[in-house]
């Protein structure tokens, strides 16, 4: 029955010892917004929201001189308009300042859905090459960076370099 036991309390000692090696924890970080910012990709994405963006100005610009040129011509001529008149032309004028107010809002929301758009391939190839060195090199747990806010973080290793490789950077 000793015998029993002592096998038992070695076995259970064993078992423990070995638990920690099984559940090692490799962990390694990275700064995903410097990652793509040194990706090609990014910077013909920049290229194309800077176009989208001008043309949206430009016709955020025109429909602001239109505003301009009525509202001008209204003061102009407003000590001179019939009441009716007046009326008519002030609606004119707030109907036009509500379409560029909603003009400004919309254009926003478009160039935030243009640049999701573009950048979603990009984002998906630097999350898959994240995770393919994270994969290939055994990594229990791989950190953001750039986003995370951490003021402390354990010891790792900065897999940058690793993914740079990966992605022929």
């Amino acid at each position: 029955m000793n015998y029993i036991v002592k096998s038992l309390v070695l076995l259970g000692a064993l078992t423990i010892a070995a638990s920690p090696a099984k559940a090692q924890l490799k962990i390694g970080y990275i700064n995903s917004a410097e990652l793509i910012e040194l990706m090609p990709e990014t910077t013909e994405v920049d290229s194309q929201l800077t176009t989208f963006a001008r043309d949206l100005e430009k016709n955020l610009q025109t429909m602001q001189e239109s505003f301009d040129e009525k509202l001008t011509e209204y003061r102009e001529n407003q000590a001179t308009m019939a009441d009716a008149i007046k009326q008519t032309r002030e609606r004119e004028l707030q109907d036009l300042n509500q379409r560029i107010q909603q003009f400004q809002v919309k254009s926003q929301q478009d160039y935030l859905k243009k640049q999701n758009e573009l950048m979603a391939p990009i984002l998906k190839k630097a999350e898959d090459a994240i995770k393919a060195v994270a994969a290939e090199s055994k990594f229990t747990y791989v950190f953001d960076t750039s986003n995370t806010g951490l003021l402390v973080k354990p010891d790792g290793d900065n897999i940058l370099p690793l993914v740079k490789k990966k992605l022929g950077l």
